[in-house]
């Protein structure tokens, strides 16, 4: 394998374990939810999910709450969950 490919290789592996380097700015999910399916979207530092719970006012939600967890670090500040964490 030519070396510079390995090289890139290397820093693809590095960079996916330092994730403070990457910041999602816009996204779109399908989430299978257990009710059904929705659309998770993300632009700028603002969530928005089709389901009822988020479509009600909360401002989020579990599918929302999820990706900030799996996204963990990857999103700005001003992106995290208005809702309280559970005691």
């Amino acid at each position: 394998m030519n070396s510079s490919v390995v090289g890139k290789i290397e820093k693809a592996k590095r960079y996916a374990l330092e994730r403070d380097r990457i910041r999602f700015t816009n996204l779109s999910v399908d989430f299978a939810g257990e009710n059904g399916d929705h659309k998770v979207t993300f632009s700028g530092d603002k969530w928005h999910c089709t389901c009822d719970f988020f479509e009600a006012g909360y401002g989020a939600c579990a599918h929302t709450m999820a990706l900030e967890r799996v996204l963990e670090r990857m999103l700005p500040m001003a992106a995290s969950s208005q809702l309280l964490e559970p005691a």
